[in-house]
Protein backbone atom coordinates (compact mmCIF):
# COMPACT_ATOMS: atom_id res chain seq x y z
CA UNK A 1 0.00 0.00 0.00
CA UNK A 2 2.93 2.23 0.11
CA UNK A 3 2.70 5.35 -1.92
CA UNK A 4 -1.33 4.72 -2.25
CA UNK A 5 -4.08 6.46 -0.78
CA UNK A 6 -6.94 4.34 -2.27
CA UNK A 7 -8.36 3.84 1.48
CA UNK A 8 -8.33 7.07 2.31
CA UNK A 9 -11.70 7.59 3.64
CA UNK A 10 -11.26 11.40 3.56
CA UNK A 11 -9.98 11.23 0.21
CA UNK A 12 -7.50 14.00 1.04
CA UNK A 13 -3.74 13.49 -0.75
CA UNK A 14 -1.22 12.41 1.21
CA UNK A 15 -3.52 11.72 4.61
CA UNK A 16 -4.11 8.33 4.86
CA UNK A 17 -6.99 7.29 7.24
CA UNK A 18 -6.09 4.81 10.15
CA UNK A 19 -9.16 3.23 10.68
CA UNK A 20 -10.81 -0.15 8.59
CA UNK A 21 -13.33 1.96 8.11
CA UNK A 22 -12.30 2.16 4.42
CA UNK A 23 -10.63 -1.28 3.94
CA UNK A 24 -12.43 -3.50 1.05
CA UNK A 25 -14.10 -6.20 3.43
CA UNK A 26 -15.35 -9.24 2.09
CA UNK A 27 -18.98 -10.44 1.27
CA UNK A 28 -18.04 -13.86 1.87
CA UNK A 29 -17.57 -15.32 5.49
CA UNK A 30 -14.61 -17.16 5.73
CA UNK A 31 -15.82 -20.83 6.95
CA UNK A 32 -12.86 -22.82 5.64
CA UNK A 33 -9.69 -24.41 7.53
CA UNK A 34 -7.68 -21.43 5.21
CA UNK A 35 -7.70 -18.44 3.78
CA UNK A 36 -4.98 -16.73 1.97
CA UNK A 37 -5.28 -12.81 3.01
CA UNK A 38 -4.86 -9.58 0.91
CA UNK A 39 -3.34 -6.59 1.51
CA UNK A 40 -6.47 -3.73 2.18
CA UNK A 41 -9.27 -6.32 2.82
CA UNK A 42 -11.30 -7.09 5.83
CA UNK A 43 -12.57 -10.54 6.72
CA UNK A 44 -14.93 -12.24 8.71
CA UNK A 45 -13.61 -15.51 10.37
CA UNK A 46 -16.18 -18.16 11.40
CA UNK A 47 -14.77 -20.98 13.10
CA UNK A 48 -17.97 -22.56 14.46
CA UNK A 49 -16.48 -26.00 12.90
CA UNK A 50 -13.00 -25.46 12.56
CA UNK A 51 -9.93 -23.68 13.03
CA UNK A 52 -8.55 -21.25 10.21
CA UNK A 53 -5.08 -20.74 9.51
CA UNK A 54 -4.48 -16.90 7.48
CA UNK A 55 -1.70 -17.19 5.34
CA UNK A 56 -0.26 -13.27 4.93
CA UNK A 57 0.82 -12.12 1.67
CA UNK A 58 4.62 -13.02 1.10
CA UNK A 59 5.39 -9.32 -0.58
CA UNK A 60 4.28 -6.85 1.93
CA UNK A 61 4.72 -3.18 1.63
CA UNK A 62 4.66 -0.53 4.54
CA UNK A 63 1.59 0.91 5.61
CA UNK A 64 0.03 -2.66 3.95
CA UNK A 65 -3.50 -3.12 6.23
CA UNK A 66 -5.50 -6.23 6.67
CA UNK A 67 -8.34 -6.65 9.35
CA UNK A 68 -10.01 -10.07 10.98
CA UNK A 69 -13.03 -10.64 12.62
CA UNK A 70 -14.76 -12.96 14.95
CA UNK A 71 -18.28 -13.95 12.98
CA UNK A 72 -19.39 -16.20 15.43
CA UNK A 73 -17.64 -15.48 18.52
CA UNK A 74 -16.17 -18.68 18.50
CA UNK A 75 -12.23 -18.09 18.36
CA UNK A 76 -12.02 -19.35 21.50
CA UNK A 77 -13.20 -22.84 21.13
CA UNK A 78 -11.45 -22.83 16.94
CA UNK A 79 -8.51 -19.91 17.09
CA UNK A 80 -7.61 -17.96 14.12
CA UNK A 81 -3.77 -18.91 13.68
CA UNK A 82 -1.37 -16.53 11.82
CA UNK A 83 1.18 -18.10 9.08
CA UNK A 84 3.48 -14.59 8.51
CA UNK A 85 4.33 -15.95 5.24
CA UNK A 86 8.41 -15.40 5.55
CA UNK A 87 7.52 -12.05 7.05
CA UNK A 88 7.96 -11.08 10.82
CA UNK A 89 5.04 -10.71 12.89
CA UNK A 90 5.87 -8.39 15.95
CA UNK A 91 9.60 -8.68 15.50
CA UNK A 92 9.64 -12.54 15.69
CA UNK A 93 10.33 -14.94 12.19
CA UNK A 94 7.45 -17.10 10.61
CA UNK A 95 8.66 -20.17 12.74
CA UNK A 96 6.58 -18.69 15.78
CA UNK A 97 3.54 -20.02 15.86
CA UNK A 98 0.53 -16.90 16.57
CA UNK A 99 -2.82 -17.95 17.17
CA UNK A 100 -5.76 -15.90 18.13
CA UNK A 101 -7.97 -17.52 21.28
CA UNK A 102 -10.12 -14.67 22.38
CA UNK A 103 -14.25 -15.16 21.07
CA UNK A 104 -15.48 -12.17 19.83
CA UNK A 105 -11.48 -10.41 18.99
CA UNK A 106 -11.22 -8.70 16.24
CA UNK A 107 -7.63 -8.13 14.97
CA UNK A 108 -6.52 -5.77 12.97
CA UNK A 109 -2.95 -5.38 11.69
CA UNK A 110 -0.09 -3.47 9.47
CA UNK A 111 3.08 -3.62 7.94
CA UNK A 112 5.74 -2.08 9.38
CA UNK A 113 9.29 -3.16 8.03
CA UNK A 114 11.54 -6.18 7.88
CA UNK A 115 12.54 -5.47 11.59
CA UNK A 116 9.02 -5.87 12.90
CA UNK A 117 6.81 -7.28 10.17
CA UNK A 118 3.23 -7.23 10.47
CA UNK A 119 2.26 -5.39 14.10
CA UNK A 120 -1.15 -5.11 15.93
CA UNK A 121 -2.71 -1.84 15.41
CA UNK A 122 -5.52 -3.50 17.83
CA UNK A 123 -6.46 -6.51 19.12
CA UNK A 124 -9.21 -6.22 20.81
CA UNK A 125 -12.08 -8.13 22.31
CA UNK A 126 -15.39 -7.27 22.09
CA UNK A 127 -16.25 -6.18 25.35
CA UNK A 128 -20.26 -5.96 25.13
CA UNK A 129 -20.51 -9.68 25.35
CA UNK A 130 -24.37 -10.88 25.71
CA UNK A 131 -25.49 -12.23 28.75
CA UNK A 132 -28.34 -14.53 29.53
CA UNK A 133 -29.87 -13.68 32.82
CA UNK A 134 -29.11 -16.89 35.09
CA UNK A 135 -31.95 -18.20 37.43
CA UNK A 136 -30.68 -18.83 40.81
CA UNK A 137 -33.32 -21.11 42.16
CA UNK A 138 -35.29 -23.89 40.88
CA UNK A 139 -38.49 -26.23 41.57
CA UNK A 140 -38.67 -30.07 40.90
CA UNK A 141 -42.76 -30.95 40.64
CA UNK A 142 -45.26 -33.61 39.39
CA UNK A 143 -43.86 -37.44 39.17
CA UNK A 144 -45.39 -40.90 39.96
CA UNK A 145 -44.84 -43.23 42.91
CA UNK A 146 -47.70 -45.76 42.88
CA UNK A 147 -49.80 -43.38 40.71
CA UNK A 148 -49.47 -39.56 39.32
CA UNK A 149 -48.55 -36.91 41.64
CA UNK A 150 -49.28 -33.37 41.46
CA UNK A 151 -46.62 -32.26 44.69
CA UNK A 152 -43.76 -29.62 44.33
CA UNK A 153 -40.10 -29.11 45.95
CA UNK A 154 -38.06 -25.87 46.18
CA UNK A 155 -34.70 -25.99 44.99
CA UNK A 156 -32.67 -22.80 46.80
CA UNK A 157 -29.36 -21.16 45.44
CA UNK A 158 -27.28 -23.60 47.16
CA UNK A 159 -28.60 -26.74 45.60
CA UNK A 160 -30.62 -27.81 48.83
CA UNK A 161 -33.72 -28.96 47.97
CA UNK A 162 -36.81 -28.24 50.44
CA UNK A 163 -39.59 -30.83 52.03
CA UNK A 164 -42.86 -31.47 49.56
CA UNK A 165 -45.49 -29.02 48.72
CA UNK A 166 -48.71 -30.75 48.12
CA UNK A 167 -51.82 -29.30 45.51
CA UNK A 168 -50.05 -27.84 42.60
CA UNK A 169 -52.43 -28.63 39.88
CA UNK A 170 -53.59 -31.81 38.49
CA UNK A 171 -51.15 -35.08 39.06
CA UNK A 172 -49.71 -35.92 36.62
CA UNK A 173 -46.35 -37.57 35.18
CA UNK A 174 -44.13 -37.79 32.10
CA UNK A 175 -44.52 -33.33 31.76
CA UNK A 176 -42.26 -30.93 30.59
CA UNK A 177 -40.94 -27.74 31.60
CA UNK A 178 -39.12 -24.14 30.20
CA UNK A 179 -37.86 -21.32 31.98
CA UNK A 180 -39.67 -18.01 30.49
CA UNK A 181 -39.34 -14.48 30.81
CA UNK A 182 -35.67 -15.49 32.61
CA UNK A 183 -37.37 -15.73 35.99
CA UNK A 184 -40.23 -17.46 35.50
CA UNK A 185 -40.83 -21.41 34.99
CA UNK A 186 -43.83 -23.49 33.63
CA UNK A 187 -44.75 -26.79 33.20
CA UNK A 188 -47.13 -28.69 30.84
CA UNK A 189 -48.37 -31.62 28.87
CA UNK A 190 -48.09 -34.95 30.47
CA UNK A 191 -50.09 -38.26 31.37
CA UNK A 192 -52.98 -37.60 34.08
CA UNK A 193 -54.86 -40.42 34.88
CA UNK A 194 -54.20 -42.42 32.27
CA UNK A 195 -55.02 -39.84 29.96
CA UNK A 196 -52.70 -38.00 27.51
CA UNK A 197 -53.35 -34.03 28.56
CA UNK A 198 -52.41 -30.58 27.14
CA UNK A 199 -52.28 -28.32 29.81
CA UNK A 200 -49.82 -26.14 31.21
CA UNK A 201 -48.89 -24.35 35.30
CA UNK A 202 -46.76 -21.11 35.25
CA UNK A 203 -44.16 -20.74 38.37
CA UNK A 204 -43.99 -17.53 39.58
CA UNK A 205 -40.78 -15.92 40.72
CA UNK A 206 -41.55 -16.93 44.15
CA UNK A 207 -41.84 -20.35 42.61
CA UNK A 208 -45.49 -20.76 43.48
CA UNK A 209 -47.06 -23.20 40.54
CA UNK A 210 -50.26 -21.68 39.99
CA UNK A 211 -53.60 -23.67 38.63
CA UNK A 212 -54.21 -25.54 34.90
CA UNK A 213 -54.68 -23.60 32.02
CA UNK A 214 -55.73 -25.71 29.17
CA UNK A 215 -55.86 -26.02 25.43
CA UNK A 216 -51.68 -25.54 24.62
CA UNK A 217 -51.29 -27.08 21.72
CA UNK A 218 -51.32 -31.22 21.14
CA UNK A 219 -52.14 -33.20 24.21
CA UNK A 220 -48.74 -35.32 24.70
CA UNK A 221 -46.10 -36.79 26.71
CA UNK A 222 -42.61 -38.00 27.32
CA UNK A 223 -41.73 -34.72 25.70
CA UNK A 224 -38.81 -32.35 26.63
CA UNK A 225 -38.51 -28.59 27.37
CA UNK A 226 -35.94 -26.01 27.19
CA UNK A 227 -34.78 -22.16 27.26
CA UNK A 228 -33.79 -20.58 24.21
CA UNK A 229 -33.03 -17.03 23.53
CA UNK A 230 -32.79 -14.94 26.06
CA UNK A 231 -35.91 -15.00 27.57
CA UNK A 232 -38.41 -17.93 25.28
CA UNK A 233 -38.77 -21.54 25.43
CA UNK A 234 -39.71 -24.34 23.22
CA UNK A 235 -41.57 -28.05 23.78
CA UNK A 236 -40.26 -30.69 21.74
CA UNK A 237 -41.35 -34.22 20.32
CA UNK A 238 -43.05 -36.90 22.53
CA UNK A 239 -45.63 -38.84 22.70
CA UNK A 240 -49.56 -38.46 21.32
CA UNK A 241 -50.47 -42.01 20.87
CA UNK A 242 -47.01 -42.39 18.34
CA UNK A 243 -43.86 -40.89 18.00
CA UNK A 244 -44.17 -36.99 17.24
CA UNK A 245 -41.81 -34.56 16.31
CA UNK A 246 -44.12 -31.50 17.62
CA UNK A 247 -42.51 -28.25 18.78
CA UNK A 248 -44.44 -25.09 20.34
CA UNK A 249 -42.62 -22.16 20.76
CA UNK A 250 -43.26 -20.15 24.46
CA UNK A 251 -43.32 -17.34 24.62
CA UNK A 252 -41.52 -14.68 27.06
CA UNK A 253 -44.98 -13.78 28.93
CA UNK A 254 -45.23 -17.57 29.10
CA UNK A 255 -47.79 -17.82 26.26
CA UNK A 256 -47.62 -21.42 24.25
CA UNK A 257 -47.86 -21.16 20.36
CA UNK A 258 -49.98 -23.68 18.16
CA UNK A 259 -48.26 -26.77 16.84
CA UNK A 260 -45.07 -26.63 14.46
CA UNK A 261 -44.28 -29.82 12.76
CA UNK A 262 -41.46 -31.55 10.68
CA UNK A 263 -38.96 -30.70 13.09
CA UNK A 264 -36.34 -34.04 13.20
CA UNK A 265 -36.84 -37.55 14.05
CA UNK A 266 -40.02 -38.46 15.95
CA UNK A 267 -38.79 -39.73 19.38
CA UNK A 268 -39.87 -39.93 23.23
CA UNK A 269 -38.65 -39.79 26.76
CA UNK A 270 -35.15 -37.55 25.01
CA UNK A 271 -34.07 -34.54 27.19
CA UNK A 272 -33.13 -31.12 26.23
CA UNK A 273 -30.58 -27.85 27.61
CA UNK A 274 -29.39 -24.23 27.07
CA UNK A 275 -25.93 -23.79 26.01
CA UNK A 276 -24.25 -20.88 24.17
CA UNK A 277 -25.41 -17.71 24.02
CA UNK A 278 -29.17 -18.20 23.77
CA UNK A 279 -28.93 -21.49 21.67
CA UNK A 280 -30.67 -25.04 22.69
CA UNK A 281 -30.54 -28.90 21.73
CA UNK A 282 -32.51 -31.68 22.09
CA UNK A 283 -31.10 -34.75 22.37
CA UNK A 284 -30.71 -39.15 22.34
CA UNK A 285 -34.43 -40.60 23.52
CA UNK A 286 -36.44 -43.76 22.74
CA UNK A 287 -36.36 -44.78 19.02
CA UNK A 288 -33.73 -42.07 17.62
CA UNK A 289 -30.38 -41.79 19.09
CA UNK A 290 -29.68 -38.13 17.65
CA UNK A 291 -29.23 -34.59 18.86
CA UNK A 292 -31.09 -31.78 17.20
CA UNK A 293 -29.92 -28.01 17.52
CA UNK A 294 -31.87 -25.09 18.39
CA UNK A 295 -31.19 -21.78 16.82
CA UNK A 296 -31.65 -18.75 19.46
CA UNK A 297 -34.51 -18.17 16.98
CA UNK A 298 -36.00 -21.02 17.77
CA UNK A 299 -34.94 -22.76 14.39
CA UNK A 300 -34.91 -26.93 15.60
CA UNK A 301 -32.22 -28.12 13.01
CA UNK A 302 -32.09 -31.81 11.41
CA UNK A 303 -30.91 -35.08 13.14
CA UNK A 304 -27.43 -34.98 14.11
CA UNK A 305 -26.23 -38.69 14.70
CA UNK A 306 -23.56 -40.21 17.12
CA UNK A 307 -24.00 -38.30 20.63
CA UNK A 308 -22.33 -41.20 23.30
CA UNK A 309 -24.56 -43.85 24.56
CA UNK A 310 -27.91 -44.64 22.59
CA UNK A 311 -30.60 -44.33 25.92
CA UNK A 312 -33.45 -42.56 27.10
CA UNK A 313 -35.16 -41.60 30.36
CA UNK A 314 -32.49 -39.08 31.16
CA UNK A 315 -31.88 -35.90 32.24
CA UNK A 316 -30.30 -32.37 31.32
CA UNK A 317 -29.12 -29.34 32.30
CA UNK A 318 -27.25 -25.89 31.22
CA UNK A 319 -24.24 -25.42 33.95
CA UNK A 320 -21.17 -23.27 33.78
CA UNK A 321 -23.06 -20.21 31.87
CA UNK A 322 -22.93 -21.32 28.39
CA UNK A 323 -22.48 -25.06 28.51
CA UNK A 324 -24.74 -28.53 29.09
CA UNK A 325 -24.51 -31.58 30.31
CA UNK A 326 -27.02 -34.70 29.83
CA UNK A 327 -26.88 -37.46 32.15
CA UNK A 328 -28.59 -41.20 33.17
CA UNK A 329 -31.66 -42.92 31.54
CA UNK A 330 -32.23 -46.27 30.26
CA UNK A 331 -29.79 -48.13 27.58
CA UNK A 332 -31.74 -49.87 25.45
CA UNK A 333 -28.75 -51.11 24.08
CA UNK A 334 -27.01 -52.50 27.29
CA UNK A 335 -31.01 -53.39 28.79
CA UNK A 336 -29.99 -51.64 32.07
CA UNK A 337 -29.91 -47.95 33.82
CA UNK A 338 -27.26 -46.14 33.54
CA UNK A 339 -24.96 -43.46 35.36
CA UNK A 340 -23.16 -42.30 31.69
CA UNK A 341 -23.00 -38.48 31.08
CA UNK A 342 -22.02 -36.61 28.19
CA UNK A 343 -20.98 -33.08 28.09
CA UNK A 344 -21.67 -30.25 25.52
CA UNK A 345 -19.59 -27.50 24.60
CA UNK A 346 -20.40 -23.62 24.00
CA UNK A 347 -20.97 -24.24 19.94
CA UNK A 348 -23.22 -27.92 21.07
CA UNK A 349 -21.01 -30.59 20.37
CA UNK A 350 -22.27 -33.54 22.24
CA UNK A 351 -18.54 -35.18 23.62
CA UNK A 352 -18.46 -38.76 24.53
CA UNK A 353 -19.39 -40.44 27.70
CA UNK A 354 -18.05 -39.49 31.31
CA UNK A 355 -19.17 -42.94 33.47
CA UNK A 356 -19.75 -43.16 37.41
CA UNK A 357 -21.95 -40.47 38.03
CA UNK A 358 -24.41 -41.81 41.12
CA UNK A 359 -26.79 -44.48 41.06
CA UNK A 360 -27.77 -45.50 37.93
CA UNK A 361 -31.19 -44.71 37.14
CA UNK A 362 -34.25 -43.73 34.68
CA UNK A 363 -36.72 -41.55 34.39
CA UNK A 364 -34.96 -38.98 36.22
CA UNK A 365 -35.69 -35.01 36.48
CA UNK A 366 -32.92 -32.18 36.10
CA UNK A 367 -32.38 -28.21 35.75
CA UNK A 368 -29.96 -25.42 36.69
CA UNK A 369 -29.69 -23.64 39.76
CA UNK A 370 -27.34 -21.07 41.11
CA UNK A 371 -26.39 -19.32 38.50
CA UNK A 372 -24.22 -21.51 37.07
CA UNK A 373 -24.89 -25.15 38.35
CA UNK A 374 -27.02 -28.04 37.87
CA UNK A 375 -28.90 -30.70 39.70
CA UNK A 376 -30.27 -34.80 38.94
CA UNK A 377 -33.21 -35.28 41.33
CA UNK A 378 -34.98 -38.47 41.40
CA UNK A 379 -36.13 -41.23 39.45
CA UNK A 380 -35.84 -45.04 39.06
CA UNK A 381 -33.66 -47.72 39.49
CA UNK A 382 -34.07 -51.09 39.63
CA UNK A 383 -37.42 -52.04 42.01
CA UNK A 384 -38.18 -48.51 43.43
CA UNK A 385 -38.58 -45.13 42.65
CA UNK A 386 -35.38 -42.67 44.29
CA UNK A 387 -35.29 -39.77 46.51
CA UNK A 388 -31.93 -38.48 45.89
CA UNK A 389 -29.93 -36.20 44.17
CA UNK A 390 -26.29 -35.23 42.48
CA UNK A 391 -25.33 -31.69 41.99
CA UNK A 392 -23.24 -30.61 38.75
CA UNK A 393 -20.87 -28.05 39.47
CA UNK A 394 -20.10 -25.09 37.17
CA UNK A 395 -16.75 -27.48 35.05
CA UNK A 396 -19.70 -30.22 34.54
CA UNK A 397 -18.54 -32.47 37.54
CA UNK A 398 -21.10 -34.42 38.65
CA UNK A 399 -21.32 -34.90 42.89
CA UNK A 400 -21.93 -38.29 44.89
CA UNK A 401 -25.18 -39.11 45.64
CA UNK A 402 -27.48 -36.85 48.59
CA UNK A 403 -30.55 -38.94 49.53
CA UNK A 404 -33.59 -38.03 50.89
CA UNK A 405 -35.00 -35.15 49.44
CA UNK A 406 -38.34 -35.33 49.27
CA UNK A 407 -41.01 -38.09 48.27
CA UNK A 408 -39.38 -40.72 46.50
CA UNK A 409 -40.76 -40.74 42.85
CA UNK A 410 -40.02 -41.02 39.04
CA UNK A 411 -40.83 -38.14 36.29
CA UNK A 412 -40.53 -35.80 38.17
CA UNK A 413 -39.63 -32.31 36.12
CA UNK A 414 -37.44 -29.61 37.20
CA UNK A 415 -37.35 -25.86 36.07
CA UNK A 416 -35.45 -22.77 37.27
CA UNK A 417 -36.71 -19.70 37.94
CA UNK A 418 -35.76 -15.98 40.04
CA UNK A 419 -33.12 -14.07 39.94
CA UNK A 420 -32.47 -13.38 43.21
CA UNK A 421 -30.31 -16.18 45.50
Amino acid sequence: MSGKIVNNVFRASGVIAATPGGLDWSTAVVTGSTLSASAGKGYFINTTSNACTVTLPSSAEIGDQIVFADYARTWSTNNLIIDSNGNNFQGSDDTYTVDYSTAGQSLNIVYSDATKGWLPVSDDAVADVPVIPVTQKAIFAYGKTSGSVSMSNLVNSSGVIAADVSGVGTAREGLASVTYGNDKGLFAYGIASSSIVSMSNKVNTSGVVAADVTGVGTARTYLAGTTYGFDKGIFAYGYTGSNTNLSNLVSNSGVVAADTTGVGSARLLLAAARYGVGKALFSFGRDAEVTNLVTDQGVIGSDVTGVGTERNGLGASSYGDDKAIFAFGYSDGGGANTNVSNKVSNVGVVASDTTGVGTAREQIGACSYGGDKGVFAYGFAPGAARSMKNLVSNTGVVAADVTGVGTARRFACGVGFSLSA
